[in-house]
């Protein structure tokens, strides 16, 4: 039968298995292991089973079991053919056919009956052996069924099959590689410690590794430094493992000690470790170490490969010691290996810092280099320090050389678009197409930086409109420049042009370029442009601030539009941006104008509570508001809060607050804010001063007198009313 089952990939070199009534080794066994589709069908096949026994009746034996087994799809039927062999008086199971069927069953997830025909092989195997045991383990690794091969293990230790430490390590460095699970590296190591198995070296590096991969490296280094303890000294491996955990994770302080500790022990380092650690010790900023480390290499005999050489070059380069840089570039050379373009940039990109630009163009015609991207770097380096003219003589030896591209005519129009000579960057834009070089995307984000700087808008935005022609995409600096620059000279249309233009291909602004563009639209009145580009924006990646949502919400107000102010409010929640003191003023002016004066309400509360205070004119609005609803007593909480605030109570706001209180029935805080107006130096207003006096009998006064000068101390508010009393005409109070 035809099977649809992909291959196993077993091991090669695995030795002939001997048992009593076996005829077949472990590589055949192997060699027609399949792994079932996840589509396999689990339903036993009848049809399939009955003419499957029908043919082992005679033929029975373990050869034609193994045989058939592979040759079955389905996994219910291969067990139940397994079962019935297993029924057959004049036939005995073998190692071998118990690792076919649960090869099987592990291969399909099926780890339960799993387990049922391992224990069953234990209790029919005599003597147990290790071998059926290897070969499952290490089968299910390379076939990444972890869990069938940690399972294995376990019913092996629990068979009282002792496994080799070499068995140990082969799963832990299969559970290492690839899941890094420190619980399932923590189960092995147990049952090694049931099984009396004492640990080696690359165990403890196995879990030294886990710890470090799963941020435990305080217990990876406690693990290190039990390593004698345990018989074990750390190798090169153990140190690659500590140093670059510890590196990785900002503690490169401690690698160092690691590092110490290493050379003191005279530990001898293999080809792994220099290649892994000297570029990390660069990276780390560790320079001194890691050129000890490559003296240390190329005295063991070993050879660098590129990556460390192209490393140490670059350290060199970045701290300026050229000649060290080149003299490496030598070694490495000598040893055969070829440099790559990278490291002639970074010694010309070293020469153009230190401004020794013919120093650059002797390196470069000794070494023979034709590559042109050590060259542009050199041409970079002119442009860089406004020595144009110098930038323009190499570019044309560069063109004899044939040593130019497109980026070298860039590299040149844009140092002279970055300092403003737009003409001349114009100039070798025009050298350039006679050369038979194409101006591309590049070129054009340089010439639009150009125009820019000098104000020339309108030359700006025509080369803007030849790349829409184009569907180029721009680089995001020129974009920026272009609408800060538009914005700047009030072109806000033609600034949002640009803005969907760039959206529309992914490119995202920066909030400082596009918070002008919907300030401009909003003053303009076209805040429903401003909303729509603000959400058009948003999707290619620019992020609104609470100064954009804030400038909208404004514009909303002016307009009478305070309903979507809300609906504002909400998207700018969703994207995390925080309010403002202008932003509640907004939305409390909004809440106002919808006469919702409880929400307006709540908005104040809030924003008192984030620590800001409103303005003059908002506070005026929100107070005539709540006054002309009689809910003024809603704010005082948060009136009493802000009342120090010089400047903001006005002497009408106090007598709007003063009056609608007392209109309210909220007596005793009218004069809590009559009091606190008098020390401010105001007198409430006639209509104020009439409505406290109009509103109460003298008895009542009087018992309001005595009680604020019943401890004989003078109050404010008890003077200010008994001097009404004293001098007022009212025939209701002479009453």
């Amino acid at each position: 039968m035809a099977s649809k089952l992909l291959p196993l990939i077993i091991p090669k070199n695995f030795p002939r298995w001997v048992f009593p009534n076996s005829y077949i080794s472990s590589i055949s066994c192997a060699a027609h292991i399949q792994i079932p589709h996840e589509n396999d069908q689990n339903t036993s096949d009848s049809t399939e089973f009955e003419s499957t026994v029908r043919f082992l009746k005679n033929k029975l034996c373990p050869d034609n079991l193994i045989t058939i087994l592979d040759s079955i799809n389905d996994l219910n039927s291969a067990v139940r053919v397994f079962k019935w062999a297993s029924s057959q008086k004049r036939f005995r199971q073998t190692d071998e056919t118990y690792s076919r069927i649960i090869l099987k069953l592990g291969f399909a997830g099926n780890l339960h009956e799993m387990e049922l025909f391992l224990n069953e092989m234990i209790k029919v195997s005599r003597p147990i052996i290790e071998e059926p045991f290897v070969f499952l383990i290490e089968s299910f690794c390379k076939n990444h069924r972890l869990s069938a091969a940690l399972r294995v293990f376990e019913i092996m230790n629990l068979g009282n099959c002792r496994p080799s430490i070499l068995t140990c390590n082969m799963l832990l460095n299969a559970l290492v590689r690839e899941m890094s699970d420190f619980q399932s590296v923590l189960r092995i190591y147990k049952e090694m410690v049931k099984a009396g198995i004492v640990p080696d070296v690359e165990t403890l590096n196995y879990v030294i590794e886990v710890l470090c991969e799963t941020d435990r490296i305080d217990a990876a280094l406690d693990q290190f430094r039990r390593m004698n303890k345990k018989g074990c000294a750390p190798n090169s491996r153990t140190f690659k493992i500590l140093i670059s955990g510890l590196c990785t994770r900002n503690r490169a302080d401690e690698s160092m000690e690691i590092l110490e500790e290493m050379f003191e022990i005279g530990c001898r380092l293999d080809l792994e470790f220099f290649n892994s650690i000297i570029p990390l010790l660069c990276m780390v900023n560790r320079f001194d170490e890691a050129i000890k480390l490559f003296r240390m290499m190329q005295d063991s005999g070993l050879l660098p490969d590129l990556v460390v050489f192209g490393t140490l070059i670059e350290c060199f380069c970045e701290s300026l010691r050229l000649d060290d840089a080149i003299k490496l570039l030598l070694e490495m050379i000598e040893t055969g290996l070829i440099p790559v373009e990278a490291m002639y940039v970074d010694i010309v990109s070293g020469y153009c810092k230190l401004e020794k630009f013919s120093d650059a163009m002797v390196f470069l015609d000794e070494s023979s280099v034709l590559d042109v991207a050590p060259y542009n770097a050199l041409l970079k380096g002119y442009c860089n320090v406004g020595r144009f003219s110098e930038a323009n003589d190499f570019l044309g030896k560069m063109i004899k050389r044939d040593l130019c591209n497109n980026l070298s005519w860039n590299i040149l129009i844009g140092g002279l678009c970055k300092n403003g000579e737009i003409e001349k960057a114009f100039e070798v834009l025009n050298r350039m197409i006679v050369s038979s070089y194409i101006p591309d995307d590049s070129t054009y984000s340089a010439l639009i930086i150009g125009c820019c700087k000098v104000s020339r808008y309108k030359n700006a935005l025509e080369l803007f409109h030849q790349v829409c022609i184009k569907d180029w995409c721009l680089e995001s600096a020129s974009y920026s420049n272009l609408i800060e620059s538009l914005c700047g000279s009030k072109n806000i249309l033609e600034a949002a042009e640009v803005v969907r233009y760039m959206s529309g291909k992914g490119c995202s602004l920066d909030t400082s370029s596009f918070n002008p563009l919907i300030s401009g639209l909003c003053l303009m009145g076209k805040v429903d442009e401003a909303i729509r580009l603000r959400s058009f924006a948003f999707w290619s990646g620019t992020s609104s601030s609470h100064v954009t949502y804030t400038t909208v919400m404004l514009g909303l107000c002016k307009l009478n539009k305070a309903k979507d102010v809300l609906v504002l409010l909400s998207q700018m929640l969703v994207e995390g941006c925080t309010l403002d003191g202008i932003a509640y003023c907004a939305l409390i002016n909004g809440m106002c104008a919808e006469n919702r004066a409880k929400d307006a309400a709540l908005f104040l509360d809030q924003m008192v509570s984030d620590g800001f205070v409103p303005n003059s004119e908002t506070l005026n609005t929100l107070l005539s508001c709540m006054a002309n609803r009689s809910q003024l007593h809603m704010v005082v909480h948060s009136l009493d809060k802000i009342m120090s605030e010089k400047g903001v109570l006005s002497p009408t706001l106090y007598n709007i607050v003063i009056n609608g209180l007392w209109k309210e029935g909220q007596r005793h805080e009218a004069c809590k804010f009559l009091d606190r107006m008098v020390e401010m130096g105001w007198l409430p207003d006639a209509v104020t001063h009439g409505l406290l006096i109009g509103n109460i009998a003298r008895k009542e006064m009087n018992v309001v007198i005595k009680a604020f000068e019943g401890d004989g101390v003078s109050d404010k508010v008890s003077n200010i009313l008994a001097e009404g009393l004293e001098y007022t005409n009212d025939p209701i109070l002479d009453e």
